[in-house]
């Protein structure tokens, strides 16, 4: 069983605390790794390390760091199959989306190095004469960096290549419960041509950690993937610096299904959507509001298409199309919620159940659940696993309503066939991302970011990079009397 070191300032150490954590595989409940359970006083030389390599960081030229960000990405793809399988094991993904992932993971690291030369700042008009004002783009400066488990690979990545490029330091916390492909990572970070501090990795609790970076001083900016409740109490630890955070938390995305719609494409990219790491994605469909007229088609469409998912285990079925939940507690917070729901009157359509012959892991069926009212928790409350709840609606305008009335602004889809209920409808979503008759995932050169309670700021493309930017105003007189 393999251990793994934090690391700082370029080099492996131990933890102050000497305290470990075991990292167990989803698919069959076994240990595989232990990581250190690192400690404020760990954390602090990190964020020293990081502070001390910023200046000389942010003057190495953009396009040198475009080169090692690019780089980062051609290495991974060296041990591709590797890190999926690494992936596998901790995560839970099957083997074709673990193998996407970690494709996008070295796709982004590419396409984010593409904008070292693409940082511009701007001179405008003075309302002096002989007088210009120059906009610079500037690092924010320490970057401190939380990844969640149920994207650790890719969400490493756009953290890690944002903030290199930005020409910030990092230091990143990788979740507790999917931190080895974190360390496969550090691995070739540490090979490379990379000013000590840079880069820095600590493991161990969110209250630990999380809180350390969140309040320290010297960190310019906390950019945190997680939970709601995590994020408002990162946002209270970093108040106290008045430190800029940049959130991606909790969503309960609504998927709208007009009379209009192709249900079998709805049934294909509503099924991909909620199946996707077994449920456990932010953006993915939540709740879906379907039209009376088309409600039983598709709900016979749905169920179906749920009830033929294979569920498998991660690891050695490459055929399973879904894997198990992340952890023991995880699923029992599903089936919590699912039986809370059809205690409530809800019912079972697909699913429901753990799946037949598959002991030790942490597995739920795909679930689709009807009979639902827009009181219960199941259609407020982010359930984060494989149940989804289908209701009906007679009116266009009362299922926008209901999708919007949400403390959730992340993500959101609309299925029709018709043009001016798509424009009418994705005008009214009041959400950060719409997706129209495709599976809720966003593309690295848009700009994924939520509203409400789903976050602040924003990640991707240009927008994404320059949350990692300050600008700097220059005012410049200059004489015009040259004799």
């Amino acid at each position: 069983m393999q251990e793994h070191k934090l690391y700082i300032n370029g080099e492996y150490t131990d933890s102050t605390s000497g305290d470990w954590i075991d990292i167990v595989n989803p698919s069959n409940g076994e240990v595989i790794s232990r990581i250190p359970d690192g400690t404020k006083e760990d954390a602090e030389k990190a964020i020293e390390a990081a502070y001390a390599a910023q200046k000389e960081w942010e003057q190495v030229p953009s396009f040198k760091r475009g080169k090692i960000v690019r780089q980062i990405g051609d290495e991974i793809e060296k041990i591709r199959e590797k890190m999926i399988t690494l992936l596998s094991e901790e995560q839970g993904k099957p083997y074709e989306q673990s193998s996407a992932e970690v494709d996008l993971a070295i796709d982004y690291f590419r396409y984010m190095s593409e904008w070292a030369r693409r940082i511009e700042g701007e001179v405008i008009q003075s309302d002096r004469p002989n007088e210009n004002i120059f906009l610079h783009k500037r690092p924010i400066g320490v970057v401190g960096g939380i990844v969640p488990w149920n994207f650790p690979v890719f969400i490493f990545a756009r953290k890690v290549a944002t903030a290199l490029i930005a020409g910030c330091s990092i230091v990143l916390k990788p979740s507790q419960q999917t931190p080895n492909t974190a360390a496969e990572l550090t691995k070739i970070i540490d090979k490379l041509d990379l000013p000590k501090g840079v880069f820095n990795m600590i493991t161990g609790t969110g209250s630990t950690i999380g809180n350390a970076l969140a309040s320290s001083p010297k960190v310019g900016m906390i950019t945190m993937t997680g939970s709601t409740g995590a994020g408002t109490k990162v946002m209270e630890a970093a108040a106290q610096n008045i430190t800029k955070v940049n959130l991606e938390l909790g969503g309960k995305a609504p998927a709208i299904v007009t009379k209009h719609a192709d249900l079998d494409l709805a049934v294909e990219n509503i099924t991909a959507s909620r199946i996707t790491n077994a449920g456990q994605a932010c953006t993915n469909a939540e709740r879906v509001y379907v039209h009376e007229s088309v409600a039983e088609e598709f709900t016979q469409k749905l169920a179906a298409a749920f009830n033929k998912v294979k569920v498998g285990d991660a690891v050695k079925d490459r055929d399973a199309q879904m894997g198990p939940l992340v952890s023991e507690d995880r699923l029992k917070t599903v089936e919590e919620a699912l039986e809370k729901a059809i205690q409530a009157g809800a019912k079972v359509a697909a699913g429901g159940n753990r799946p037949e012959g598959l002991t030790g892991g942490f597995y739920l069926r795909p679930t689709v659940l009807t009979n639902v009212t827009d009181d219960m928790d199941i259609m407020k409350e982010e359930t984060f696993g494989p149940v989804l709840p289908v209701a009906t609606f007679s009116d266009l305008d009362d299922a926008i309503r209901k999708a919007n009335d949400s403390i959730y602004g992340l993500s959101s889809s609309v299925y029709t066939n018709d043009y001016n209920e798509a424009m009418y409808v994705s005008n009214q979503l009041r959400f950060g991302e719409t997706f129209v008759n495709r599976e809720n995932f966003e593309a690295i050169q848009g700009y994924h970011a939520g509203m409400r309670q789903s976050g602040l700021g924003g990640a991707d493309g240009k927008h994404g990079l320059e949350d990692y930017l300050v600008t700097q105003v220059v005012y410049m007189q200059y004489k015009t009397d040259l004799k």
